[in-house]
């Protein structure tokens, strides 16, 4: 008997091991919903990092973690205080570009691109988390998409970015070239002279445009150069050379591109386009991955909710490595041998998905501010939540106004705030905006007109407001709910006196002008509470009790 009970006991241990070994998990697309563009990942032990791109949002370059590439958290920012940089007169749209994060012997390297003012720069920490430390400026290093390849085999360091066409003379629109130099990773500075590696990109007869965002890496004897090409929209791809010298001569991989979605048919269902900048990465089951970027269209090339992370499988073919090369569609859902690690307290980042801010213990990393964080401007507390100061500034300008925002993360969503605020003028307005930049958004308040209180709902016009509806307030009431909805180009905006019962201020306003493509921009939509007093001084603030998001794609339901 106790040996039937001990072989019993064995085979369910044998079970147990076999559905660990076994356990299936599916990677669903976009891994990272919403504005998280130009990804870059490391993988330290069993953990992975990825950063982003921020633009001139504050803080920038989120620091994401996943112990399965599917659950990720946001862990910290990289540039999180004021003393490191900020982006005050400078558009939405300019800002940090492409960071790259790597890491070597105990420290993290973050480099990126501040593209209007201290250009390329390095920052270092040795928690992945943070605090990093302030910016150390590259100057040799002319141009953008810098990332930092170390070469463990002779502990040496190198830096690799996109630069100028040969002697500042290209041959046409796009021509440019990839460059490199040593790099002593001690003392942050670039050693000895630059050498160029790609010119124009695959083969230059071909007039490629816009080889960037360049990575190195070691596979058996090679030296893989990768990089994006054809420009981050719809020609966007991704190609590979290779050389068993550091410094070359790299030779293109006659399969390019290895990654690319632009010759498939534009009436595909739910497509997924502009696929690109991706990175290669082994996977926690030893299999090897790519994140990239792409979008999700809603017509042609419009979209709002921004450039996204996705992660597509990738095979190595007699050492050059191979994504979907453009024949196939990027999926929605990857099935795996990965087992999935669930991240304790974080917010939910693919697929369906919903939660509700409460603020009463501060702010939660994600949030956004425009250009810099001004701390004397807001407040968080348990019983009213996130307290905004009226400041004369407004989203319409290059400066830092009350906001505070979270990205739009699918095309079908809806976004409810509950708001305290009793105005004194007719210049003092609160609420919820869908901002996508300082001349593209709408924002709903709750304002006075005539001394009395109204519901009003603006859409940005060049510098100013353009008044779309207004309803008034029958009766005094310090509360109001906001609720907006996105349905890909449409945009529906709600109000409510008692956050139960919605009124419908206006229905389906023109959501492309919201896009990307109308923007002519590099950003995603960012749900915002804002309250300004437009130019006029004041004491008055605002509270919003929440923020609830909700995302309902069709493609995620079953």
């Amino acid at each position: 008997m106790k040996k039937q009970i001990v072989s019993f006991a064995l085979i369910l241990c044998c079970l147990a091991w076999s559905f660990t070994l076994f356990a299936q998990t599916t990677l669903v697309n976009p891994i990272l919903t919403g504005f998280y563009p130009d990804p870059s990942i490391v993988k330290v032990g069993a953990d992975y990092y990825s950063v982003h791109s921020t633009f001139s949002y504050f803080p920038g370059l989120p620091i994401m973690h996943s112990r399965d590439l599917k659950n990720w958290k946001q862990i910290g920012n990289v540039i999180n205080r004021p003393s490191q940089m900020e982006f005050m007169g400078e558009r939405m749209t300019r800002g940090l570009f492409a960071p790259a994060i790597t890491y070597y012997k105990g420290t993290y390297y973050v480099t990126c691109t501040d593209i209007d003012h201290d250009g390329n720069f390095v920052v270092t920490s040795k928690n992945p988390a943070g605090p990093y430390s302030n910016p150390v400026k590259i100057p040799e290093v002319k141009g953008i998409d810098p990332s930092i390849y170390f070469d463990e085999s002779t502990d040496k360091a190198y830096i690799i970015y996109n630069s100028d066409a040969p002697d500042r003379k290209p041959l046409y629109s796009g021509h440019r070239t990839i460059r490199m130099y040593a790099f002593d990773y001690q003392n942050l500075k670039v050693v000895g002279e630059e050498k160029q590696l790609v010119n124009g990109g695959v083969d230059l007869s071909k007039k490629p445009v816009w080889i960037e965002g360049p990575h190195i890496l070691k596979h058996n004897d090679w030296y893989i150069l990768y990089a994006a090409e054809g420009g981050t929209s719809v020609n966007h791809s991704q190609v590979a050379l290779r050389s068993k010298d550091i410094w070359g001569p790299y030779v293109p991989f006659e399969g390019n591109p290895v990654l690319t979605q632009r010759n498939l048919p534009a009436d595909r269902p739910n497509p997924i386009t502009s696929a690109g900048h991706a990175q290669f990465i082994e996977g926690p089951d030893g299999n090897w991955y790519s994140i990239f970027l792409a979008v999700r269209p809603y017509e042609g090339d419009f979209y709002n909710t921004g450039r996204e992370m996705f992660i597509a499988p990738l095979t190595w073919v007699n050492d050059w490595p191979m994504i979907e090369h453009g024949e196939k569609a990027i999926e929605y859902n990857y099935k795996t041998n990965i087992k999935e690690v669930k991240q304790k307290g974080a917010l939910p980042q693919n697929g369906n998905f919903a939660y509700t801010m409460t603020f009463d213990k501060g702010l939660d990393l994600s949030m956004l501010f425009l250009r810099t964080v001004d701390s004397s401007s807001f407040k968080t507390s348990k019983a009213t939540g996130l307290t905004l100061t009226l400041k004369p500034e407004t989203i319409s300008e290059m400066g830092n106004p009350s906001f505070v925002g979270k990205r739009q993360q699918h095309l079908t969503s809806t976004a409810e705030t509950e708001l305290i605020f009793s105005p004194k003028s007719d210049n003092e307005k609160a609420g919820l905006v869908i901002f996508q930049d300082e001349r593209h958004f709408y924002f709903v308040a709750k304002s006075k007109k005539e001394g009395k209180e109204v519901i009003q709902l603006f859409k940005s016009k060049d510098k100013t407001l353009e008044l779309v509806t207004e309803v008034p307030l029958t009766s005094t009431v310090t509360k109001v709910n906001f609720k907006i909805q996105s349905e890909g180009a449409l945009y529906s905006f709600y109000y409510s006196t008692d956050g139960k019962n919605w009124n419908l201020l206006k229905d389906q306003v023109d959501g492309k002008f919201l896009s990307t493509k109308v923007a002519n921009s590099f950003i995603g939509c960012v749900y915002g509470l804002y309250a300004t007093s437009s130019g006029e001084k004041t004491e008055n603030s605002a509270s919003f009790t929440f923020l609830k998001y909700k995302g309902d794609d069709l493609m995620y339901k079953k």
